[in-house]
């Protein structure tokens, strides 16, 4: 787009899509499944957690008997690079990722679409300023240097995914941002002074349209969201309309954001696609935070993915989603914070796990995410690249230029 389209104001519209997608035959059957009685949960077998209390005590027994590793942080890490984004509504030919630090990329659409996926520019993931995890990598930018964002889509609630400083600062530099997030969030947004605000439940999804308005200023180039149920579109005046189909989609993991809200709030992970209306869509996974099986204490030390363990449950969803949503043009796909494994493991996908999710779910290319940012769980912070490789090469994938780690700061395109 030129410089011109970029200064026009765009109003947006959510509505549902009036094309029915296809959905598992047994949707109805899960949705009452991960939503039982006063809170969320997982429906298949694949999914084992242990209590909180109980992950607790024995994450303090590995410490106090000297099982646990501490990882170091010292640096050199994982490199930090100042970010280059377009500017604003800049066409690109092809669709453009740029990892941020942990779970969060920044996607620019050929259409012109701009999208946060779980922002946290906060020092620490934590409900306090001064206790809590501690970036050992600094962030790459500030959110005053992103030059447009449309649309904020969050995976759940966990503090390393959805930041009150950060998600108020977007809304006061962007005032007409759109959030997505997970059933049961709205109410946290609302409180925080945000509005412009969709939940969404899995296999929902909705299209978000942004439209040039009539009243063009370049004074005051953001423009002013507003949110309709019956999917007109405001009138076009100059510039292009960017469409996107936004879809929640399912995945293994658990939320709260204290002790006593467990499963209180929807975790998922998210697809979204967009194209000038010239071209085929570009479409991007996001998987949020998910674990892929849950493996148990007899595998500690142990290879988990050997004979001994190969049968056990695999999560369902993943499939669904390729066969039904994909196939996709980028996954956004985590592969860190996964030891030990007998813990973690139900909610947190190594990087073996993550090549597995990888192939379900139909992604031509993939980006690693979920690491290099905090300390959360035991392995050592450089481990999760090395083992992604070699879980590509036992898997039969291409090791390079398929599904690859990026430093932070660091751009792609596909």
């Amino acid at each position: 787009m030129s410089a011109q389209t970029s200064a026009i104001l765009y109003a947006a519209t959510v509505a549902a899509p009036s094309l029915s997608s296809a959905r598992p035959e047994d949707e109805l059957t899960k949705k009452k499944a991960h939503h039982k009685g006063k809170g969320f949960t997982n429906p298949w077998e694949s999914w084992s957690p242990m209590g909180a209390l109980q992950i607790a005590r024995a994450m303090m027994a590995r410490r106090l008997t000297g099982k646990a590793n501490v990882p170091d942080t010292t640096p050199p890490t994982v490199p930090v690079r100042p970010p280059e984004f377009l500017n604003s509504r800049q066409g690109t030919d092809k669709l453009r990722a740029t990892w941020l630090g942990h779970a969060c990329y920044y996607v620019e659409f050929p259409s012109g679409l701009r999208v946060l996926f779980d922002p946290v520019f906060t020092d620490r993931c934590s409900p306090f300023s001064w206790l809590g995890p501690k970036r050992y990598t600094d962030a790459p930018c500030q959110i005053k240097d992103i030059p447009t964002i449309d649309a904020v889509v969050i995976s759940h609630n966990h503090y390393d995914h959805l930041s009150h400083p950060t998600v108020t600062e977007i809304a006061r530099l962007h005032p007409n941002c759109h959030f997505f997030a997970p059933l049961g969030n709205k109410k946290w947004f609302l409180d925080a002074g945000i509005n412009n605000v969709t939940e969404m439940d899995w296999w929902d999804e909705v299209d978000f349209t942004l439209t040039p308005s009539p009243s063009t200023s370049k004074a005051s180039p953001r423009p002013s969201i507003t949110s309709t149920e019956d999917g007109r579109n405001p009138s076009s005046a100059g510039g292009n309309i960017i469409t996107a189909r936004i879809s929640c989609l399912p995945s293994q993991h658990i939320a709260n954001r204290g002790l006593f809200d467990r499963g209180a709030t929807l975790w998922a992970s998210w697809s979204v696609s967009s194209a000038p209306s010239t071209t085929t869509p570009s479409s991007v996974y996001f998987a949020g935070d998910t674990g892929y099986r849950a493996v148990p204490l007899s595998s500690d030390g142990q290879d988990d993915w050997s004979e001994q363990y190969a049968d056990l449950p695999v999560c369902p969803a993943f499939a669904d989603i390729g066969r039904l949503r994909g196939p996709f043009d980028l996954g956004l796909i985590p592969i860190g914070a996964y030891k030990p494994r007998f813990i973690m493991s139900p909610m947190h996908a190594d990087p073996r796990d993550a090549v597995e999710i990888f192939k379900a779910t139909g992604c031509k290319r993939a980006l690693a995410m979920h690491w290099g940012t905090w300390v959360l769980t035991e392995e050592d912070v450089l481990e999760p690249p090395r083992k992604l490789r070699d879980a590509l090469k036992l898997s039969g994938v291409q090791e390079v230029g398929v599904f690859d780690v990026c430093d932070i700061g660091e751009s792609r395109q596909f």
